[in-house]
Protein backbone atom coordinates (compact mmCIF):
# COMPACT_ATOMS: atom_id res chain seq x y z
CA UNK A 1 0.00 0.00 0.00
CA UNK A 2 1.49 3.31 -1.05
CA UNK A 3 1.70 6.23 1.33
CA UNK A 4 -0.81 9.06 0.68
CA UNK A 5 0.46 12.16 -1.06
CA UNK A 6 0.44 15.48 0.75
CA UNK A 7 -2.58 16.57 -1.26
CA UNK A 8 -4.51 13.42 -0.35
CA UNK A 9 -3.51 13.78 3.27
CA UNK A 10 -4.71 17.38 3.47
CA UNK A 11 -7.97 16.46 1.71
CA UNK A 12 -8.63 13.65 4.19
CA UNK A 13 -7.72 15.86 7.12
CA UNK A 14 -9.92 18.68 5.92
CA UNK A 15 -12.82 16.39 5.19
CA UNK A 16 -12.69 14.66 8.54
CA UNK A 17 -11.83 17.56 10.82
CA UNK A 18 -12.15 20.94 9.14
CA UNK A 19 -15.26 20.49 7.06
CA UNK A 20 -18.21 22.79 7.72
CA UNK A 21 -20.09 19.81 9.12
CA UNK A 22 -17.15 18.62 11.22
CA UNK A 23 -16.93 18.44 14.99
CA UNK A 24 -14.49 21.33 15.19
CA UNK A 25 -16.77 23.87 13.53
CA UNK A 26 -19.84 22.71 15.45
CA UNK A 27 -17.84 23.10 18.63
CA UNK A 28 -16.52 26.56 17.75
CA UNK A 29 -20.00 27.79 16.81
CA UNK A 30 -21.36 26.90 20.24
CA UNK A 31 -18.24 28.10 22.03
CA UNK A 32 -18.25 31.51 20.36
CA UNK A 33 -21.92 32.36 19.94
CA UNK A 34 -23.73 30.53 22.75
CA UNK A 35 -21.75 30.94 25.99
CA UNK A 36 -22.04 27.91 28.23
CA UNK A 37 -24.08 25.84 25.78
CA UNK A 38 -21.13 23.59 24.94
CA UNK A 39 -20.81 22.69 28.62
CA UNK A 40 -24.56 22.08 28.89
CA UNK A 41 -24.48 19.74 25.88
CA UNK A 42 -21.53 17.83 27.33
CA UNK A 43 -23.12 17.42 30.76
CA UNK A 44 -26.30 16.14 29.10
CA UNK A 45 -24.28 13.42 27.41
CA UNK A 46 -24.37 14.88 23.89
CA UNK A 47 -20.66 14.51 23.26
CA UNK A 48 -20.37 12.57 20.03
CA UNK A 49 -20.56 15.53 17.65
CA UNK A 50 -18.27 17.92 19.55
CA UNK A 51 -14.57 18.14 20.30
CA UNK A 52 -13.87 16.89 23.80
CA UNK A 53 -13.20 19.68 26.35
CA UNK A 54 -9.58 18.81 27.11
CA UNK A 55 -8.70 18.34 23.43
CA UNK A 56 -10.38 21.66 22.55
CA UNK A 57 -8.49 23.51 25.27
CA UNK A 58 -5.14 21.99 24.38
CA UNK A 59 -5.60 22.64 20.65
CA UNK A 60 -6.56 26.30 21.07
CA UNK A 61 -3.99 27.03 23.79
CA UNK A 62 -1.14 25.52 21.79
CA UNK A 63 -2.09 27.41 18.62
CA UNK A 64 -2.59 30.74 20.37
CA UNK A 65 0.58 30.46 22.46
CA UNK A 66 2.47 29.64 19.28
CA UNK A 67 1.06 32.84 17.77
CA UNK A 68 2.06 34.78 20.91
CA UNK A 69 5.57 33.42 20.61
CA UNK A 70 5.80 34.37 16.94
CA UNK A 71 4.49 37.88 17.58
CA UNK A 72 6.80 38.44 20.54
CA UNK A 73 9.75 37.04 18.61
CA UNK A 74 8.99 39.45 15.78
CA UNK A 75 8.71 42.38 18.20
CA UNK A 76 11.97 41.42 19.89
CA UNK A 77 13.72 41.06 16.56
CA UNK A 78 12.62 44.55 15.57
CA UNK A 79 13.72 45.98 18.92
CA UNK A 80 10.19 47.02 19.92
CA UNK A 81 9.66 44.71 22.91
CA UNK A 82 12.91 45.01 24.86
CA UNK A 83 15.55 47.67 24.68
CA UNK A 84 18.61 47.90 26.89
CA UNK A 85 20.65 51.06 26.39
CA UNK A 86 24.13 49.76 25.60
CA UNK A 87 25.53 53.30 25.77
CA UNK A 88 24.11 54.01 29.21
CA UNK A 89 26.41 55.39 31.85
CA UNK A 90 27.19 53.47 35.05
CA UNK A 91 25.06 55.93 36.98
CA UNK A 92 21.94 54.84 35.16
CA UNK A 93 19.15 52.90 36.84
CA UNK A 94 17.67 49.65 35.56
CA UNK A 95 15.25 48.04 37.99
CA UNK A 96 12.88 45.09 37.73
CA UNK A 97 9.91 45.36 40.09
CA UNK A 98 7.45 42.55 40.80
CA UNK A 99 4.95 43.88 43.26
CA UNK A 100 5.58 46.42 46.05
CA UNK A 101 8.22 44.37 47.90
CA UNK A 102 10.12 42.58 45.15
CA UNK A 103 12.80 44.58 43.38
CA UNK A 104 16.12 43.88 41.74
CA UNK A 105 18.46 45.56 39.28
CA UNK A 106 21.31 48.02 38.91
CA UNK A 107 21.33 51.47 40.47
CA UNK A 108 24.38 53.71 40.13
CA UNK A 109 26.29 50.69 38.87
CA UNK A 110 25.56 48.72 42.07
CA UNK A 111 23.44 45.56 42.10
CA UNK A 112 20.52 45.50 44.52
CA UNK A 113 18.03 42.80 45.42
CA UNK A 114 15.15 43.18 47.87
CA UNK A 115 12.41 40.74 48.87
CA UNK A 116 13.76 37.72 46.96
CA UNK A 117 15.31 34.61 48.55
CA UNK A 118 19.09 34.80 48.88
CA UNK A 119 19.77 32.09 46.31
CA UNK A 120 17.59 33.96 43.80
CA UNK A 121 19.51 37.19 44.46
CA UNK A 122 22.82 35.43 43.84
CA UNK A 123 21.61 34.04 40.52
CA UNK A 124 20.20 37.42 39.48
CA UNK A 125 23.43 39.18 40.40
CA UNK A 126 25.33 36.91 38.05
CA UNK A 127 22.82 37.78 35.35
CA UNK A 128 23.40 41.50 35.77
CA UNK A 129 27.20 41.24 35.93
CA UNK A 130 27.60 41.13 32.18
CA UNK A 131 28.30 43.75 29.56
CA UNK A 132 25.38 45.76 28.23
CA UNK A 133 25.28 43.95 24.90
CA UNK A 134 24.98 40.63 26.70
CA UNK A 135 22.37 42.11 29.03
CA UNK A 136 20.16 42.79 26.02
CA UNK A 137 20.32 39.12 25.05
CA UNK A 138 19.70 38.03 28.65
CA UNK A 139 16.51 40.11 28.71
CA UNK A 140 15.37 38.55 25.43
CA UNK A 141 16.07 35.05 26.76
CA UNK A 142 14.04 35.71 29.92
CA UNK A 143 11.01 36.86 27.90
CA UNK A 144 11.20 33.85 25.58
CA UNK A 145 11.46 31.42 28.52
CA UNK A 146 8.54 33.15 30.21
CA UNK A 147 6.32 32.82 27.13
CA UNK A 148 7.49 29.26 26.57
CA UNK A 149 6.25 28.20 30.01
CA UNK A 150 3.09 30.29 30.14
CA UNK A 151 0.98 27.48 28.70
CA UNK A 152 2.14 25.05 31.39
CA UNK A 153 1.34 27.59 34.11
CA UNK A 154 -2.17 28.17 32.76
CA UNK A 155 -2.81 24.43 32.50
CA UNK A 156 -1.74 23.96 36.13
CA UNK A 157 -3.96 26.85 37.28
CA UNK A 158 -7.04 25.62 35.43
CA UNK A 159 -7.95 23.00 38.10
CA UNK A 160 -7.82 25.77 40.72
CA UNK A 161 -10.44 27.70 38.75
CA UNK A 162 -12.64 24.59 38.73
CA UNK A 163 -12.11 24.20 42.48
CA UNK A 164 -13.20 27.80 43.04
CA UNK A 165 -16.35 27.06 41.03
CA UNK A 166 -16.96 23.95 43.11
CA UNK A 167 -16.73 25.92 46.35
CA UNK A 168 -18.85 28.82 45.07
CA UNK A 169 -21.57 26.55 43.69
CA UNK A 170 -21.51 23.99 46.46
CA UNK A 171 -25.32 24.00 46.63
CA UNK A 172 -25.59 22.83 43.01
CA UNK A 173 -24.33 19.35 43.97
CA UNK A 174 -22.22 19.07 40.84
CA UNK A 175 -19.14 16.89 40.70
CA UNK A 176 -15.74 18.52 40.48
CA UNK A 177 -15.24 17.10 36.98
CA UNK A 178 -18.38 18.89 35.80
CA UNK A 179 -16.97 22.19 37.00
CA UNK A 180 -13.71 21.24 35.28
CA UNK A 181 -15.53 20.86 31.96
CA UNK A 182 -16.91 24.39 32.33
CA UNK A 183 -13.43 25.67 33.23
CA UNK A 184 -11.92 24.05 30.12
CA UNK A 185 -14.53 25.59 27.84
CA UNK A 186 -14.22 29.06 29.38
CA UNK A 187 -10.42 28.97 29.23
CA UNK A 188 -10.60 27.84 25.61
CA UNK A 189 -12.66 30.95 24.84
CA UNK A 190 -10.17 33.13 26.74
CA UNK A 191 -7.37 31.79 24.58
CA UNK A 192 -9.39 32.61 21.47
CA UNK A 193 -9.76 36.18 22.76
CA UNK A 194 -6.01 36.32 23.33
CA UNK A 195 -5.48 35.17 19.75
CA UNK A 196 -7.84 37.83 18.36
CA UNK A 197 -6.13 40.53 20.46
CA UNK A 198 -2.88 39.78 18.62
CA UNK A 199 -4.38 40.94 15.33
CA UNK A 200 -3.38 44.42 14.17
CA UNK A 201 -6.81 45.91 14.77
CA UNK A 202 -6.67 49.60 15.81
CA UNK A 203 -8.47 50.46 19.07
CA UNK A 204 -9.90 46.95 19.26
CA UNK A 205 -7.74 45.55 22.07
CA UNK A 206 -9.87 46.84 24.94
CA UNK A 207 -13.12 45.99 23.19
CA UNK A 208 -11.97 42.42 22.57
CA UNK A 209 -10.98 41.87 26.19
CA UNK A 210 -14.26 43.39 27.39
CA UNK A 211 -15.94 40.27 26.05
CA UNK A 212 -14.13 38.08 28.64
CA UNK A 213 -16.17 39.04 31.75
CA UNK A 214 -19.41 39.41 29.77
CA UNK A 215 -18.98 36.01 28.11
CA UNK A 216 -18.04 34.31 31.39
CA UNK A 217 -21.05 35.74 33.24
CA UNK A 218 -23.40 34.65 30.45
CA UNK A 219 -21.85 31.17 30.40
CA UNK A 220 -22.31 30.91 34.19
CA UNK A 221 -25.96 31.85 33.76
CA UNK A 222 -26.56 29.14 31.18
CA UNK A 223 -24.71 26.41 33.09
CA UNK A 224 -25.49 27.21 36.73
CA UNK A 225 -28.63 29.33 36.54
CA UNK A 226 -29.65 31.57 39.42
CA UNK A 227 -30.20 35.29 39.74
CA UNK A 228 -27.83 37.96 38.47
CA UNK A 229 -26.76 39.49 41.79
CA UNK A 230 -25.65 36.21 43.42
CA UNK A 231 -23.92 35.34 40.16
CA UNK A 232 -22.05 38.65 40.13
CA UNK A 233 -20.97 38.09 43.74
CA UNK A 234 -19.75 34.57 42.96
CA UNK A 235 -17.94 35.82 39.85
CA UNK A 236 -16.23 38.56 41.88
CA UNK A 237 -15.04 36.08 44.52
CA UNK A 238 -13.87 33.53 41.95
CA UNK A 239 -12.07 36.11 39.81
CA UNK A 240 -10.38 37.69 42.86
CA UNK A 241 -9.06 34.35 44.10
CA UNK A 242 -8.04 33.28 40.60
CA UNK A 243 -6.23 36.54 39.85
CA UNK A 244 -4.28 36.31 43.12
CA UNK A 245 -3.12 32.79 42.30
CA UNK A 246 -2.42 33.79 38.69
CA UNK A 247 -0.28 36.74 39.75
CA UNK A 248 1.64 34.56 42.20
CA UNK A 249 2.22 32.00 39.46
CA UNK A 250 3.41 34.70 37.05
CA UNK A 251 5.85 36.06 39.64
CA UNK A 252 7.26 32.58 40.25
CA UNK A 253 7.38 31.89 36.52
CA UNK A 254 9.20 35.16 35.91
CA UNK A 255 11.70 34.35 38.64
CA UNK A 256 12.30 30.91 37.21
CA UNK A 257 12.79 32.40 33.74
CA UNK A 258 15.27 34.92 35.15
CA UNK A 259 17.40 32.51 37.18
CA UNK A 260 17.32 29.42 34.97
Amino acid sequence: MRAPTMGEFMQQFGGAYLSTEGALWRTLKLLLFRPGELTVQYLRGRRKHFVLPLRLYLTLSVLVLLAVRLVSHSAIGQGRAIQVDVEAQPSSVMLITLGPRLQTGLENGVFGCRGFPEWVCRRLERRFQVDRQRLQQEAVDVVERLIGNLGVAMFVLLPFFALALKVSYWNRRLRYTEHLVFALHVHAFWFLVLGVSLLPLPDAFGLVWLTVPLYTLWAMKRVYGGRWWPRLLRAALISSAYLMVLLAALVMLTLWAAVS
